[in-house]
């Protein structure tokens, strides 16, 4: 990539849509808009209705637009779900020039090669990951591109989905007048901004917490080794405070985020609020230990199942690099401590480190930013100046003529 390109986001949330609008210039991040629109339409994390999500992204969107001033064509796109699925695949190739200089032709051939793999006609490849190449047997080689060889190799991690979810999404986006640039595995754009490379070296777990589902990626010998998503999220938690004030859920998430605290003894007696009850009148006020009893039970819980589907995936030591924690749940306070009591390991919390969007629950939006700078080498111009006289993009904004079938056929030769 170019100086000073300009990279967007989408990531399509539970509870939040959000937009980012990243500008790269020699290599590092500019965050220069934002735009947020709550979600309707979307339940743990999946599309249920179109139309009420449509309206949803377009409201971010614009309102991302509106802040920088310019007209968003393109984002890349974050996914992710328990229809995702991971397969190693192995590419081999004789290097095709005269002198055996390795180039991007053979690189992007032996990792064409590697996607050879059986695949029932309901699933997808989503991307192609390479883990290693190898170049005349010396393996653990990150980039060949130069080097001189006979045979070239390649260890690839293989991302699949389902065919129904991804051209839902594909139809979801282009409705609202959208083009999609490329599809990026979630944990990986999140891994971007939560973990070190010695950490993904040492191996690590990256435990992202959203509104409607848990996201847990382990990663080992510097890549993606396992992931799995749970229905469990920050919902939970707002349905548990709506229970036990007796309110409504609406209220119920307005005290989650002003009053919450996950520790019961990091709770203050005097924080004290009015809450209105259901079929009463009268408000009752409650403090903040109040709430803190029923979070904390709730918490310890997620964290539990957390660490049973660790186990299940087969990671029954301590993970050398520990557990890092994002996402939007994780910014509630007293999370830290419960963490470490359920974990007995090192805990850390991550979020983004650029003005605007110091929040966990902008960890995968910028990371989809900086994995697709690294990632996708062509792009095209994601952004045209905006005519000031130029009628409202809710009104003027119309999908493209090709199908969404082609297009995910397009994507997945182009970008891969």
């Amino acid at each position: 990539m170019g100086n000073n390109d300009v990279i967007v986001s989408l990531d399509i949330g539970t509870s939040k849509v959000r937009v980012i609008i990243g500008e790269m210039n020699k290599g590092s991040l500019n965050i220069i808009g934002v735009g947020t629109a709550d979600s309707v339409g979307i339940k743990k994390g999946a599309i249920v209705d179109i139309d009420q999500t449509v309206q949803s992204i377009r409201q971010a969107v614009d309102h991302a637009e509106r802040m920088v001033g310019i007209t968003i064509e393109d984002v890349y796109v974050g996914i992710s779900g328990n229809h995702i699925e991971l397969e190693v695949g192995h590419g081999i190739v004789a290097v095709s020039s005269e002198d055996r200089e390795i180039g991007d032709v053979d690189i992007d051939r032996v990792i064409q090669a590697s996607k050879v793999i059986p695949l029932t006609p309901d699933r997808e490849i989503i991307d192609v990951v390479p883990k290693q190449f190898m170049v005349d047997g010396l393996n653990n080689i990150n980039d060949p591109s130069g080097m001189i060889g006979i045979r070239l190799e390649v260890e690839t991690t293989i991302i699949t989905g389902a065919k129904t979810i991804i051209h839902n999404l594909v139809r979801t986006i282009e409705k609202a007048g959208l083009k999609i640039a490329g599809f990026i595995l979630m944990p990986l754009a999140t891994s971007q901004v939560a973990l070190s490379k010695d950490e993904m070296n040492l191996g690590v777990a990256l435990i992202d917490m959203g509104e409607g589902v848990t996201t847990i990626s382990v990663y080992e010998q510097g890549g993606l080794a396992k992931m799995s998503v749970l229905p469990i999220g920050g919902e939970y938690i707002t349905n548990d405070i709506s229970i036990g004030l007796r309110t409504q859920l609406d209220i119920a998430e307005r005290v989650k985020i002003k009053y919450g605290i996950a520790s019961i003894e990091e709770a203050s007696e005097d924080v004290r609020f009015k809450v209105a009850r259901i079929g009463s009148n009268v408000e009752k006020e409650f403090s903040q230990k109040d709430i803190a009893y029923i979070i904390e039970p709730r918490v310890r819980e997620m964290f539990e199942l957390v660490q049973q589907e660790i186990y299940r995936m087969g990671y029954t030591n301590e993970l050398a690099g520990g557990y890092v924690l994002t996402g939007g749940v994780v910014a509630m306070n007293g999370i830290l401590s419960i963490a470490q009591e359920e974990f007995r390991s090192s805990v850390r919390i991550s979020m983004p480190d650029y003005i605007g969007v110091r929040d966990p629950s902008y960890t995968s939006g910028v990371g989809l930013i900086l994995y697709a700078s690294k990632r996708f080498k062509k792009t095209s111009s994601q952004v045209k100046q905006a005519v000031s006289t130029a009628p409202s993009k809710q009104s003027t904004r119309k999908s493209k003529g090709v199908s969404p079938f082609e297009r995910v056929k397009n994507w997945f030769s182009e970008f891969i």
